[in-house]
């Protein structure tokens, strides 16, 4: 569907991957606002106490678990505000331009993550396996350049794709999803050759070089571990254990929408829907509530926070 405003000139592209919405959208928009919500607050609370208590939770891998945290309440909002309104819309539109912008903060966000993931199995490898030298391989300067590299790296790459397809020309403008991913490129009359090429080279130099990265540094540390007394594999179960719950999790959604989302398949409407709901859900949600709990230190000081709070 072509809707053009004349007097913007705008090409709008019409969301066809809710289900059922008419009957259900204000259950939707209730579970999803309840979802978004828990999201803000969870995420929020977790950076304000490692913020709070940073002359206690001062190690760079607190750091990088805030940044992961400040990075899916920016995934969250990047996408939640526009669903919600599109629950109780009559029309599920966005405009071109807006909808790029989705798709760039999108994959942008997500492989930040991956790249974050990685900054903090590195650090957990260096605290493991070579813990006298971690002082100075791990210093403020480096915990600030991976920081730096997590976002920047991925932005600067997801960016020339997007640009490069501002001005390209669409032959479709139905998109089967609830928000702008990767089928947009079904959309285009032509799509080039050269940008899916590029495409592939940004998935595996944010994605899988980061998730092999990572894999090599649990194997490292596992080994490590085993020839290792009792306290140093309790440590090491505390503080990796999330992380590798995170990365399962994360992989496996990453890994629908990377390839099942931009086939053209027999995969039926209501599993893709609820595939797209936990991809946006699921890590953001659970991040906190891992970390929370998992994580000995913040499950402490939140414990008392929590206690503190009651006591007011």
């Amino acid at each position: 569907m072509d809707e053009m405003n004349d007097k913007f000139n705008v090409t709008y592209i019409t969301f066809v991957g809710h289900v059922e919405l008419n009957k259900y959208r204000f259950l939707y928009f209730a579970i999803m606002f309840t979802a978004y919500i828990l999201i803000l607050c969870s995420n929020s609370t977790i950076l304000c106490l490692i913020w709070i208590k940073k002359s206690l939770l001062h190690e760079p891998m607190y750091i990088f678990i805030a940044a992961l945290l400040l990075n899916s309440l920016f995934f969250s909002t990047n996408i939640y505000p526009k669903l919600l309104l599109d629950f109780v819309s009559e029309k599920q539109i966005i405009s071109y331009p807006v909808c790029l912008f989705q798709v760039f903060m999108f994959y942008s966000l997500s492989c930040s993550e991956f790249l974050l993931l990685s900054a903090m199995a590195y650090d957990r490898y260096v605290s493991i396996c070579k813990p006298l030298q971690y002082p100075t391989i791990m210093r403020k300067i480096t915990v600030v350049f991976l920081l730096v590299l997590a976002w920047l790296l991925p932005a600067c790459q997801v960016a020339v794709p997007i640009i490069l397809n501002i001005n390209n020309k669409l032959c479709n403008f139905t998109l089967k999803g609830i928000f702008c991913n990767n089928s947009l490129i079904q959309l285009y009359c032509v799509m080039s050759r050269a940008l899916s090429v590029y495409g592939a080279f940004v998935l595996l130099n944010t994605g899988l070089f980061p998730m092999l990265f990572i894999i090599f540094t649990y194997t490292k540390i596992i080994l490590t571990v085993y020839r290792s007394s009792g306290e140093v594999k309790k440590k090491a179960a505390q503080t990796c254990l999330p992380h590798l719950l995170v990365l399962i999790n994360y992989s496996c959604l990453i890994t629908y929408d990377m390839i099942i989302a931009r086939m053209e398949s027999d995969f039926s409407k209501t599993a893709r829907f609820v595939m797209t709901v936990q991809i946006i859900t699921y890590n953001p949600l659970f991040n906190p509530i891992i970390y929370g709990l998992k994580m000995k230190e913040i499950s402490k000081h939140l414990q008392r926070l929590l206690c503190q709070s009651k006591l007011t």
